[in-house]
């Protein structure tokens, strides 16, 4: 058993704003009638449930479906706690990043719940491919944070920020905590 780290997303309380995270990934916010809606289509059911735990935890209703392709979904209830976050990370019907977005350790942890996975001795956390104007705020936001990451893919439909070395990867383990309790969780999850 690991130690919990002072940073960890473990020792950070529950907050609506955790859930940007899914924003930095690929994940969608959509007003409607003056509430807003978040919604993510994750690769694996493991990673639907983590973050509808996660959305439970920050005090929404969340929903777990699957798309018409059988890919499963998560989405928060129809809240108006979320307006704020959809106006902060929306420019029209564009996605952007906020220009004093920070991903925390909750953050962080529902970006890798997303879209995280290892490759090699490096780590990938996911962009959306449909938003590429937010590839370069979200590299700079985690390098203010001490994570300097590598930005690839971006002319593929699998954008990533990768991230490698030792102490990056450290600081990233210690930032996103234990994995969730699923065995496929365990060989997605980051580790140096």
């Amino acid at each position: 058993m690991s130690q919990l780290s002072f940073f960890s997303a473990e020792s950070v309380p529950p907050a609506l704003a955790d859930l940007t995270g899914i924003l930095a990934a690929q994940g969608q916010v959509v007003q409607v009638a003056g509430a807003a809606r978040l919604s993510v289509v994750v690769e694996a059911l493991w990673r639907a449930e983590a973050l509808a735990e996660m959305i439970a935890d920050a005090g929404l209703e969340p929903e777990i479906a699957r798309t018409d392709e059988n890919t499963p979904l998560v989405r928060t209830s129809v809240d108006d706690r979320l307006v704020g976050i959809a106006t902060e990370w929306t420019r029209g019907a564009v996605k952007t990043v906020p220009a004093q977005w920070l991903p925390g350790p909750r953050e962080l942890r529902a970006w890798t719940l997303a879209a995280g996975s290892p490759e090699a001795d490096r780590y990938l956390l996911g962009l959306d491919p449909h938003a590429p104007d937010t590839h370069s705020p979200l590299a700079s936001a985690m390098m203010r944070i001490g994570i300097a990451p590598t930005l690839i893919g971006t002319r593929g439909a699998r954008p990533a920020l990768r991230i490698s070395g030792r102490r990056r990867l450290l600081r990233l383990v210690e930032n996103v905590g234990e994995p969730p309790e699923n065995p496929e969780a365990l060989s997605q999850w980051p580790r140096v």
